[in-house]
């Protein structure tokens, strides 16, 4: 059974923008990414499911019980946003206690499950800590324990390791990852990272100009992507205008180069480039520019120039863009 169920929703603006016939289904304790460019439309729906945006159609559920008219505050969600939303005169402490004490936990109870949980995001001493005397990283695992004190139904997260660095935002998905998994929590998580909505999620959900473009496990999405649209937004792809209007899509690890003549394709090396455990070279052909990833010691058998031949190992055909 479905956790959390958007049924055909819409939301527009005056603008002409927003979403239109969404339906998305997540289960217990699966974590979904809405993926896409800026202005697709994914922040909108995760607005919606959380009551800050009122839907213009359909309908909301969770747990089967319709949640579109209900406040932010009274819906069994909580969001993290990109910018944290820390009160900076509070202690981490105070700022985790504030949602409890809205809700009339005993105060005994509130300490316990206080501690708990910043065990649980590895800052076990930071009760008496300020926003302010804290990295980015560590105010976002507070910032999320905050919302999982809540114990929500569905957790909702706006790109929230997009203002961290690119170490501290990879460390900060395995924390998610294992605390998602290990609480069986049910997420919502938005953005625009492809890498990021790779490493995480259970499925994706690609979007396009305020539509699904197709909805899939990553390996769903990367390997068999359904439209030129994904098949160019996930990952890297070689597009190769071949004749009678054809277009043939293939990844660069999936291209062999070989020295001289013989393969499916003829070219000329146009760069070989060092790109820490790999090398990405680019052939010159008749078709287009073909990037292929090989390794280090493949490519000391070329040099800038050289005539080479390529074989595909999985290619997908589209119509022209």
């Amino acid at each position: 059974m479905a956790k959390l169920e958007i049924i055909d929703m819409q939301k527009l603006y005056k603008t002409g923008d927003g979403v239109r016939h969404i339906n998305i289904s997540v289960e217990e304790g699966e974590l979904v990414t809405l993926l896409g460019p800026s202005g697709c439309g994914k922040t909108t729906i995760l607005r919606t499911v959380g009551g800050f945006i009122e839907c213009d159609a359909g309908d909301i559920q969770i747990d089967q019980q319709s949640i579109i008219h209900l406040p932010p505050e009274k819906r069994p969600t909580a969001m993290v946003f990109q910018s944290y939303n820390l009160w900076p005169h509070m202690t981490v402490h105070d700022n985790l206690e504030f949602g409890l004490k809205l809700r009339k936990i005993a105060k005994p109870e509130r300490q316990k499950r206080i501690s708990n949980m910043l065990e649980l995001v590895k800052m076990p001493d930071m009760h008496k800590k300020y926003p302010g005397q804290m990295s980015g990283g560590q105010q976002q695992r507070i910032a999320i324990a905050r919302s999982l004190l809540l114990e929500p139904q569905v957790l909702l997260l706006d790109e929230p390791f997009s203002a961290l660095d690119a170490k501290i935002r990879q460390q900060m998905r395995e924390e998610l990852r294992k605390i998602q998994t290990d609480l069986n929590i049910t997420v919502l998580f938005v953005t625009h990272d492809q890498e990021e909505a790779m490493a995480l999620s259970d499925r994706v959900i690609v979007m396009n100009k305020g539509s699904i473009e197709q909805v899939g496990t990553p390996n769903q999405i990367y390997n068999r992507p359904i439209s030129r649209y994904v098949a160019d937004f996930i990952g890297e792809m070689n597009f190769l205008n071949l004749p009678q209007g054809k277009v043939l899509a293939v990844r660069p690890e999936n291209v062999q180069v070989m020295p001289g003549s013989g393969g499916e394709m003829a070219g000329f090396v146009r760069t070989i480039m060092m790109l820490g455990h790999y090398i990405e070279m680019t052939v010159d052909t008749d078709y287009g520019i073909v990037k292929a990833f090989i390794t280090d010691e493949q490519s000391q058998k070329f040099a800038r120039g050289d005539a080479v031949s390529m074989t595909f190992n999985h290619t997908q055909e589209y119509m022209p863009a």
